[in-house]
C-alpha cells in the first residue's frame, strides 16, 4: 500500500508539474501577446525645425512680404507640415524607430525681420511669436495640423509641440511692442542669480512677458486689430471669456498665453509640449501650465474617444538650460536651487550633460551612471538624452565622423533618446558662411539619403538601433546590468503590468562566430533573434551561437 500511495503520489506530482509546464507556456504565449506600452521614459523622440525638414507644398514659401535678402540660413527655407506629414506616410519615422516627433512652434511668427550680425534674419524658427492662436502659413494650416496628428497617431507616433510662453517676438518695423502691462524691454538678463534670470529679458529686443503679474490686463491692441481684420475678434474674445470665468485665473499675461497654448490641445490632439525657456519663467507657472494642460487632454479624450492612443498622461518636457540629471531634481541658480519636478509640472528635462558624459565614458560607464541616476534620484520621471540640436554650438561630434558611435551611445542609453534630424543621415553641422546657430539648422539632406552609399550605411545602421528601442521599452526605461566586459555584452529588464521585456545586446565585437552567454535573461530552448543581423539561435546550456558579419547584436525572444 505505502508503494503504490508513494507511486501514485508522483504521478500525480508528475501531472501537476505538466500541467504547471501547461500553464507556464500558456502565460509565456499571453505575455508575447500583450500590446508594447509606449514609455516616455524610453521613447525615440526625433527632434525637427519645421522649416528645415522637408517642403511638400511650396506654394506658402512666402507670406508677410518676408522677400528681403537674409544671412546665410536666417531665412524660410520653405519646410512646412505637409512635409512631416508627407514623410510620416512614406514611413520614413516607423523605419527609424521613431515614435514621438517634437517639432519647432508653428504659431505665427513676426512678419519683419531683425539685423543680427551680417543681415536679415526671420523667425524661421518659430520662436519670435506674433500670435499664438494662429498657424504661421509659412508652415500650413490648422487643415494641415489635423492630418498630420491623425496620420501620426495612425502609426504610434506621438506629436511635440513646442510652447513658448516666456517672450514674444522681437520688435520691427512690421511688429509694434506689446503693451508694457504685458513686457518689459528695460532689463537684460545678467543671469548671475535667480532675480537676473527670471525677470529678465533674454537678450535686446526680446520683450519679457510678464508671467508674474498677476493683474488684469487687456488684449494687446494689435491682436484686436489683426483678429478684427481676420474676422475672428468674437469668437477669440468669447472663449477667452469661458475660459477664464470656468478657471477663475485673473486676465494676466499668463494666462491668456495658457489659453492659446492647450487649445492646441483640445482642438488637435496633440500628446506633449516641449517647453521652451523653462528657468527663465517662475517655477510656479509651470505647476499651473501643467493643470491647464491635463485639463485639456482629458477633454480632448473625452470628446475624442476613437481617437485615444492609450492612458498616457500629457508630456511636458521642460528645457532648463544648462540642466544635467548628475544634479538630481534640482538646479541651482547660484543663490536658489529649484526643482522642477516638484511640484508636479514636468514629466522630463532636456540632459544638457550627455553630450559631456558621451565624450568622457565608455559605454558600460555612461550606461551604469544613467541607470543609477534614473532608478534612483529621478525615479519616476525621465530625462531626454541628446547630442545635437538647434542651438547648441558644442555638439558631440560637428564633423560627423563618428555616426555609428554616436547612434550607440544615443540610442541605447537609459532615459529618452533625442534625435536631431539629421543626426541619422550626418547632414553637416556645419556650414561655411553662416553665423551662430544657423550652421546648425541647414535643410535636411534628403539626396544624400537618396544617392550616397556611406549616408545609406549610417542611416541602416540608425534604423537597426531606433527600431529595437521602439520595440523593446527596457532599452530605455528599463534596468541595466552588464553581462561581461570582454566581450561587451549587457542586458536591459522592463516590466509594466503584465508586459515583460528582456533583451540582450553586444557592442564592439568581433565579426564572424559569436558565443553568447545569455543564461542570467533567458531560459534553455528559447528561439533568440538577433534583430541587427536577422539570425536565429536556440538557447542550449545557456548560450547562444551566431556567425555573423556585424560588430552589434541585438538579441530579443523570437
Amino acid at each position: 500500500m505505502k508503494k503504490l500511495f508513494l507511486f501514485t503520489f508522483i504521478l500525480i506530482t508528475l501531472s501537476c508539474k505538466n500541467k504547471d509546464k501547461e500553464h507556464m507556456v500558456a502565460v509565456a504565449e499571453t505575455e508575447q501577446t500583450i500590446e508594447t506600452p509606449f514609455v516616455w521614459e524610453g521613447a525615440n523622440l526625433y527632434f525637427l525645425l519645421t522649416d528645415r525638414f522637408n517642403n511638400a507644398d511650396p506654394s506658402n514659401d512666402i507670406n508677410f512680404d518676408r522677400t528681403k535678402e537674409t544671412a546665410k540660413l536666417r531665412g524660410f527655407k520653405g519646410g512646412d507640415i505637409k512635409g512631416v506629414t508627407q514623410k510620416i506616410k512614406e514611413g520614413y519615422f516607423t523605419d527609424l524607430g521613431i515614435n514621438a516627433i517634437w517639432m519647432t512652434p508653428i504659431v505665427e511668427q513676426i512678419h519683419g525681420g531683425t539685423n543680427e550680425g551680417t543681415g536679415v534674419t526671420y523667425g524661421f524658427h518659430g520662436y519670435w511669436t506674433k500670435d499664438w492662436t494662429a498657424i504661421d502659413p509659412n508652415f500650413g494650416t490648422k487643415a494641415d495640423l489635423h492630418e498630420l496628428v491623425k496620420e501620426a497617431h495612425a502609426k504610434g507616433i506621438r506629436i511635440v509641440l513646442d510652447a513658448v510662453i516666456n517672450h514674444t517676438g522681437p520688435v520691427t518695423d512690421k511688429d509694434p511692442v506689446w503693451p508694457g502691462e504685458w513686457v518689459r524691454t528695460d532689463k537684460q538678463c545678467s543671469y548671475d542669480n535667480y532675480e537676473n534670470t527670471v525677470s529678465c529679458t533674454l537678450v535686446a529686443n526680446l520683450p519679457d512677458i510678464r508671467t508674474e503679474s498677476n493683474d488684469n490686463v487687456d488684449l494687446p491692441p494689435q491682436l484686436v486689430e489683426k483678429w478684427k481684420a481676420e474676422g475672428r475678434y468674437e469668437q477669440e474674445v468669447k472663449e477667452l471669456d469661458a475660459f477664464f470665468e470656468r478657471t477663475g485665473h485673473p486676465r494676466a499675461p499668463r494666462f491668456y498665453i495658457m489659453k492659446w497654448l492647450t487649445d492646441y490641445i483640445t482642438e488637435f490632439g496633440v500628446d506633449g509640449y516641449r517647453v521652451d525657456t523653462v528657468k527663465h519663467v517662475e517655477e510656479y507657472v509651470w505647476t499651473e501650465f501643467k493643470v491647464e494642460c491635463d485639463f485639456a487632454f482629458a477633454e480632448y479624450k473625452k470628446n475624442n474617444l476613437e481617437q485615444v492612443l492609450d492612458d498616457n498622461n500629457f508630456y511636458l518636457l521642460g528645457e532648463v538650460y544648462n540642466y544635467g540629471v548628475s544634479t538630481g531634481q534640482e538646479f541651482d541658480f547660484g543663490d536658489r536651487k529649484v526643482n522642477y519636478f516638484d511640484p508636479p509640472s514636468f514629466q522630463s528635462l532636456i540632459n544638457f550633460e550627455f553630450k559631456y558624459n558621451s565624450k568622457d565614458k565608455g559605454y558600460e560607464d555612461l550606461f551604469t551612471h544613467y541607470n543609477a541616476i534614473l532608478h534612483d534620484e529621478l525615479k519616476g520621471f525621465g530625462t531626454v538624452n541628446y547630442l545635437s540640436s538647434h542651438d547648441d554650438g558644442q555638439p558631440f561630434d560637428a564633423q560627423r565622423k563618428k555616426p555609428f558611435e554616436t547612434a550607440n551611445k544615443l540610442l541605447l542609453s537609459p532615459g529618452t533618446s533625442q534625435v536631431y534630424y539629421g543626426d541619422e543621415s550626418s547632414r553637416s553641422l556645419v556650414v561655411p558662411g553662416t553665423e551662430g546657430d544657423a550652421t546648425l539648422r541647414s535643410m535636411m539632406n534628403w539626396d544624400s539619403i537618396a544617392k550616397r552609399k556611406r549616408t545609406k550605411e549610417v542611416l541602416s545602421h540608425w534604423k537597426k538601433l531606433g527600431q529595437f528601442r521602439a520595440k523593446h521599452p527596457a532599452i530605455g526605461a528599463g534596468t541595466h546590468q552588464m553581462i561581461t566586459e570582454q566581450p561587451y555584452y549587457f542586458y536591459r529588464s522592463y516590466q509594466n503590468g503584465n508586459f515583460k521585456d528582456l533583451v540582450v545586446v553586444g557592442l564592439d565585437l568581433e565579426k564572424g562566430k559569436k558565443v553568447i552567454d545569455v543564461s542570467e535573461v533567458f531560459e534553455e530552448r528559447v528561439m533568440l533573434r538577433d534583430a541587427y543581423s536577422g539570425e536565429t539561435a536556440t538557447v542550449e546550456n545557456g548560450k547562444i551561437i551566431l556567425d555573423t558579419d556585424f560588430e552589434v547584436v541585438l538579441l530579443e525572444r523570437k
